[in-house]
């Protein structure tokens, strides 16, 4: 059996895998480093001190820009060469670590392995809890050696401002963690983190919409709070950032008219095809900066879970609407909306409302949990003449 470490960074191999360069026996270990693409053979027999002999040469600040960003079809070959026809366990990022460059290679080794068995470092995650499969408690000789090594290699890290790169202590464990994964468990966990961004369109409905106890009672309280305030068979209602079109399909059944907008491709296209040949539905790629440009039109527009994208709030002054129902979580509320809001002559909040309550709850079958962080609704009633748009001026 041979060890094959699939790492981003040399100091990686160290923080994240030592109880696994120290086990006995010592056979032959690998360790594949992405940045830069490069192979560290460290031979059986070798000790531990050996072993981060070896490895410490490759350190390097954070500051120097990543040399390589080797794809699936680079790592698979390089796992193929290092094994040379030998049993192998692969050991690599997890998917779901919050250094994108650490979790993207994690995915990318899941879907290269074909079939090898692969652990995943649980590694550094503050925001969803990995549910491990080996939890390897650290001597205290192995936590000083740890230790050591990065006093002696990593000073420059340990003072970096780099959220990727930096090392401080909750990215030195004295305990190692590690669970294993498909390649689809991997892609899901790496689209769940990766939210924010065009990566969580990989996967069908990344957000478990579908699945989600708490998501759907949300969806469920919001549709009957837009109701409220929007019944069905009066104005049109432009619903911005409809994603797959979770909340689509609830204000379509309820007997809404509906323009969906989505500016995500792949999203949008399932949204489409879902609902191909529904009456009452236009889909249209604007976001909101085109809708405030005039490229929608006219009624209430509903913003749901959908400003946090850094998006500038003065864009909903354009909108062609006299009525706004938006939602966010509490805190995104509290730093993004409402400094503007106190500053805005144009809206009131005519209502405030708590959609739903935060939850602690399981994602990607049971292999994760994360905390739902709650719904606020904000009805906002325009009190004063819109912004130009860029189409009237």
């Amino acid at each position: 059996m041979i060890d094959v470490l699939v790492c981003v960074r040399a100091e990686d191999a160290v923080l994240e895998f030592l109880s696994v360069l120290s086990r006995e026996p010592r056979d032959e270990a690998v360790v594949l480093l992405a940045d830069p693409a490069l192979t560290v053979t460290l031979p059986s027999g070798t000790g531990t001190a050996g072993r981060l002999a070896l490895l410490a040469p490759h350190v390097r600040p954070a500051e120097d820009p990543p040399r390589s960003r080797p794809g699936g079809h680079d790592v698979a070959a390089r796992i193929r060469k290092a094994a040379a026809g030998r049993e192998v366990l692969v050991w690599t990022h997890s998917p779901a670590d919050n250094r994108e460059a650490r979790a993207r290679l994690g995915r990318d080794t899941a879907r290269a392995a074909h079939g090898l068995p692969v652990r995943h470092a649980v590694g550094y995650s503050p925001y969803l809890q990995v549910v491990s499969d080996e939890d390897v408690p650290l001597t205290p000789e192995l936590v000083a050696i740890k230790r050591e090594f990065v006093n002696l290699h990593c000073s420059a890290l340990l003072s970096s401002d780099s959220p990727q790169y930096r090392v401080d202590t909750s990215r030195v464990p004295a305990s190692e963690r590690f669970f294993r994964s498909r390649p689809d468990e991997a892609v899901r966990l790496y689209a769940l983190l990766a939210s924010l961004g065009e990566d969580a369109a990989e996967v069908d409905d990344p957000w478990e919409f579908a699945a989600s106890p708490y998501e759907r009672a949300r969806l469920d309280i919001t549709l009957a709070w837009i109701g409220r305030h929007c019944p069905a068979g009066t104005a049109p209602l432009v619903e911005v950032g409809a994603c797959e079109g979770a909340l689509t399909r609830r204000l379509l059944a309820a007997g809404h008219q509906v323009h969906a907008t989505e500016p995500n491709d792949r999203f949008r296209r399932r949204l489409s095809t879902a609902l191909a040949g529904v009456e009452r539905l236009a889909v249209s790629a604007a976001g909101l900066k085109e809708l405030a440009d005039g490229a929608g039109p006219r009624g209430p527009h509903l913003l749901i879970e959908m400003l946090y994208y850094g998006q500038d709030p003065a864009l909903i002054d354009r909108l062609p609407a006299d009525l706004v129902l938006l939602a966010l979580e509490p805190e995104a509320l509290r730093t993004t909306l409402r400094p503007w809001l106190a500053a805005s002559p144009h809206w009131e909040v005519a209502e405030e409302t708590v959609l739903v309550a935060p939850r602690v709850e399981a994602v990607c079958g049971g292999r994760a949990y994360l905390t739902k962080r709650g719904s606020h609704g904000l009805l906002l009633r325009r009190t004063g003449p819109a912004a130009p748009t860029a189409a009237s001026r």
